[in-house]
């Protein structure tokens, strides 16, 4: 699997940031041409990366960014929904204090690794004997089935924003496996309301 990593992505023109949209969905592109098309595996997993404004001083409070509201909305409007329904974490960074750096240090690098080669081994071993290795390529249908359906209470959150309609199918979908994962990285069997919140939570950018 490729990791392809833009920066500052609202940079890239709109047209060509939303070609995206559809191998990010089908993990295949397809090349169509007056005497037949060809499809070509593409399964990858998009790294995002923008300003919060053209000048990328908006951060605290503000006061040094010089963009106009015009131009901020602009700018940040070339990530369009259709392809942001497509990203399943979205985070705002907030801007690194004298006190965070004073902090006691993240976890190591070699520690994540082998919590996320545990994660992966449970999912092997879940979509055994299935067309799927991994949370992220099973069907949403799968996951709301009646093997795998999650309570009503784990669910419920995601259910008031999809009547709202502040959430898609595709991103109920996106939260159910997000939560799977999240799951599987703390060694759980499956998924629990704190999950579901936690899976929603990331897909709504909360400040990180």
């Amino acid at each position: 699997m490729y990791f392809p990593f833009l920066d500052e992505s609202p940079e890239f023109r709109r047209d060509v940031l939303d070609a995206l949209r559809q191998p990010l969905e089908s993990g295949s592109v397809q090349v169509a041409r007056a005497h037949g098309a060809v499809r070509f595996p593409a399964r990858f997993q998009l790294v995002l990366a923008a300003n919060p404004c053209p000048c990328g001083l908006l951060v605290g409070k503000g006061e040094r960014c010089r963009c106009s509201v015009v131009a901020r909305r602009s700018y940040l409007a070339r990530l369009s929904g259709p392809l942001m329904d497509r990203i399943d974490v979205q985070l705002q960074v907030r801007a690194v204090t004298k006190a965070a750096l004073a902090g006691p240090p993240g976890e190591g690098s070699a520690a994540v690794a082998t919590r996320v080669l545990e994660a992966r081994e449970r999912q092997r071993r879940r979509w055994h004997g299935r067309p799927w290795r991994l949370n992220a390529q099973a069907p949403g249908a799968v996951l709301r089935g009646i093997e795998l359906r999650l309570p009503s209470e784990a669910t419920k959150p995601l259910e008031i924003q999809l009547d709202r309609g502040q959430l898609t199918l595709r991103g109920y979908d996106r939260c159910l496996r997000l939560a799977w994962t999240l799951a599987d990285l703390r060694g759980e069997t499956r998924p629990g309301p704190p999950h579901v919140l936690e899976a929603l939570g990331l897909r709504t950018a909360q400040a990180a």
